[in-house]
């Protein structure tokens, strides 16, 4: 822990923007906590944690229907990540958000005297053992939801047992699924409830809730073949500019993960002209183009909505992004190959619903097979997403 620290330090001191505004953060925590919580003394605190914007996308159906439903519990949310706390630091839903302070005994030990939590909450991969371990010596409820636990982990590794005893510190954890709870009993952790995920319950309201796109329903009106391609990287951006060249009758809508002038010059490049941006768009240039360039944030999870089809970015990095946003509308998925840490994409595969590709000739066969697919692969991807809903209910009726 105290290695990754003087690297986070010597990171910020080098310049590395992220590294940077953590640093910073995490050292002005502590002085922020004592500010607000003197406000309101003796006044219940539940403190959620979360790592980043997935792990809070996990929480927000509990913290919303908390903040419906005990108007005078006060919340607190803390990211890891600057990130998570960039984006959803105005959240409206809580009382406080802030950094995590670094997590050693001291930060922990004062960290719980000034907020003194009535509860604390943790998102499916956030185990920090100073915290966990003061959490459980002050004897403050302490819960885990929407984990999720492979034998590969190193709590059940030969050398694991010192980080799995980490795990008596929760009061109860709740798991996305039964192999999870089977997994964690065989090690004689028996504080488990197979509750699934809240990302079904949040999708399905996002849907609920979704925005209506005057430039998007011009981009696609008389298209028959819609492609969404969402959380895009380079390679990906590659092969679809291919697929498109290749199949004139698709029209493209693509929304990249990463946003800066670079990488947005990158695309230009690989669309050669064919392409309206959705900063710029007009009526008659959204109609005459072949691909729309979404280079607007928070727009992804409504625009899935006009698609056919969803290719979902990442597969071919460190993992795929959210699937589930485009299979909550029905849409048949496709998706790179670095998939198996995602138990959605297994759901979904399993159900008929998604296809993962390792190259581009199975990636432009794949598409070709959604789309002549699509009515049926896409009720397959709704069914999935409407048969596992509930998390939510189950975890916050034993909570509160």
């Amino acid at each position: 822990m105290f290695i990754y620290f003087w690297i986070l330090r010597l990171a910020a001191f080098l310049g590395h923007r992220k590294a940077k505004k953590l640093v910073q953060g995490q050292g002005e925590a502590l002085a922020l906590l004592q500010e607000w919580r003197a406000s309101m003394v003796d006044i219940p605190v539940v403190w959620i944690h979360v790592a980043s914007v997935g792990e809070f996308e996990q929480v927000r159906p509990i913290i919303e229907r908390m903040r419906s439903e005990l108007p005078f519990r006060k919340i607190l949310l803390t990211f890891f990540s600057p990130s998570g706390y960039e984006m959803r630091k105005d959240y409206a839903y809580v009382d406080k958000v802030l950094y995590l302070p670094f997590a050693t005994q001291r930060n922990a030990k004062k960290w719980l005297q000034i907020l003194d939590p009535e509860m604390a909450i943790f998102v499916k991969y956030e185990f920090w053992p100073a915290y966990l371990k003061a959490l459980k010596k002050n004897n403050i409820p302490t819960y885990l939801i929407s984990a999720i636990f492979r034998p590969g982990q190193l709590f059940f590794l030969p050398w694991g047992y010192g980080y799995r005893q980490l795990l008596h510190c929760f009061t109860h954890i709740y798991v996305q699924d039964l192999a999870s709870a089977q997994l964690l009993q065989r090690y004689g952790i028996e504080h488990v409830t197979v509750a699934g995920d809240t990302r079904f319950d949040r999708v399905c309201e996002v849907k609920a809730a979704a925005k209506e796109l005057p430039v998007i329903q011009g981009f696609v009106a008389n298209a028959t073949r819609v492609l969404v391609a969402g959380s895009t990287w380079p390679l990906e951006e590659q092969m679809l500019a291919r697929y498109i060249m290749e199949h004139e009758d698709v029209r493209l809508i693509l929304v990249p993960h990463e946003l800066h002038v670079q990488h947005l010059q990158q695309i230009f490049q690989y669309f050669e002209g064919r392409y309206v941006r959705y900063s710029e768009a007009t009526p008659m240039s959204v109609s005459m183009a072949r691909v729309l360039l979404v280079d607007t944030m928070g727009l992804l999870s409504s625009i899935y909505r006009y698609g056919h089809v969803a290719y979902i970015g990442g597969g071919f990095g460190a993992g795929i992004h959210n699937t589930l946003e485009a299979a909550v509308y029905g849409m048949p998925v496709v998706f790179g190959p670095n998939w198996k840490k995602f138990r959605e994409a297994h759901g979904l595969i399993d159900a008929g619903a998604a296809i993962s590709v390792k190259n581009y000739r199975e990636f432009a066969a794949a598409l070709d097979r959604a789309f002549n697919e699509q009515q049926q692969m896409g009720q397959h991807a709704a069914d999935y997403v409407q048969n596992e809903r509930g998390a939510t209910n189950i975890i916050y009726n034993a909570l509160f």
